[in-house]
């Protein structure tokens, strides 16, 4: 017996294809095009037109970036710094969730409204710098790590998150004589591996990508400096170095191989950049979509 064709299923399935794929495409080729950019010519992206492929291969965009001394130990400080915030962070900030989650915690309302208000109620940029230069944190390490341990945001979601575990399942861990940390540490962080990676996600790439600390606690320790933040000296140098150069049309002229631009520096950092990141995420992905109750004790 033949199986009768479903019309309206294979033309839903033929847009909704379609309409992914082209989606896709979209959000796929601006950074696809930014790698052909990194390693095509500098002079020759001048002229345009770069799409999938770099139409002059060269590798001395990078090499130029590579060729500042300092930037493997950035590479390293951020790679630290990155590695310590999303440790601490999650750890604390989990912690402090579980606590104000508990019914039984008789302050939970007030100190969930202090931290809601901190997300809403800032002291500004000075206020905060002399409270870093009192707190003697000002050109060290620690202040990459101690302003960032909790996150009112991700207290936020973790708690919710939280709260949604049954309570059955640490009732019976009471009832055989278990102690908050046993059950923080056996129960609730197992549990919450999916809310947990999530915010480990967005304090990584929150860490990663900033800069803007370095510029104000510790620009004059070189060696704690960041890789985003030697980055962006680099691309402002290049910047300044092209418009010392004069008139573009000459620079475009130029026979020069080793010459480079702004538009080049830009998107070999701006691979770096991302490329630690990209290589992280689908090892975090997973952790998206596994239930948290898997194996627990249903209500």
């Amino acid at each position: 017996m033949k199986r009768r064709i479903n019309y309206n299923e294979i033309a839903f399935n033929s847009f909704n294809t379609t309409l992914m794929v082209l989606f896709s495409v979209v959000m796929l080729y601006p950074f696809w095009n930014t790698i052909a950019v990194s390693f095509n010519e500098a002079v020759d992206t001048i002229r345009g037109g770069i799409t999938l492929f770099p139409r002059r291969f060269t590798l001395q965009n990078y090499r130029l970036v590579f060729s500042t001394g300092t930037i493997f130990n950035a590479f390293f400080v951020s790679v630290a710094r990155t590695v310590i915030n999303v440790v601490t962070n999650v750890f604390f900030t989990s912690m402090i969730a579980y606590v104000l989650s508990r019914p039984n915690f008789v302050f939970r309302k007030s100190f969930t409204v202090i931290l809601v208000i901190s997300m809403y109620i800032n002291a500004g940029l000075i206020p905060t710098y002399f409270l870093i230069k009192n707190l003697r944190l000002l050109n060290t390490f620690w202040v990459y790590i101690i302003p960032s341990m909790v996150s009112a945001f991700n207290f936020l979601v973790i708690r919710t998150f939280l709260k949604s575990i049954p309570e059955s399942i640490i009732e019976s861990v009471r009832i055989d004589g278990g102690s908050d940390f046993v059950i923080f540490f056996k129960i609730i962080l197992p549990l919450s591996k999916p809310v947990l990676a999530t915010v480990a996600l967005f304090v990584a790439v929150g860490a990663w990508n900033s800069w803007f600390d370095t510029l104000i606690y510790a620009s004059s320790k070189v060696n704690l400096h960041t890789l985003q933040y030697k980055l962006m000296e680099f691309l402002q140098s290049s910047q300044a170095q092209s418009r010392g150069a004069g008139d573009i049309g000459a620079m475009a002229l130029s026979k020069s191989s080793n010459m480079v631009t702004p538009v080049s520096i830009r998107a070999a950092i701006t691979v770096i950049a991302a490329t630690p990141i990209i290589l992280v995420y689908p090892f975090i992905q997973r952790y998206f979509v596994i239930g948290m109750n898997l194996g627990g004790v249903k209500e």
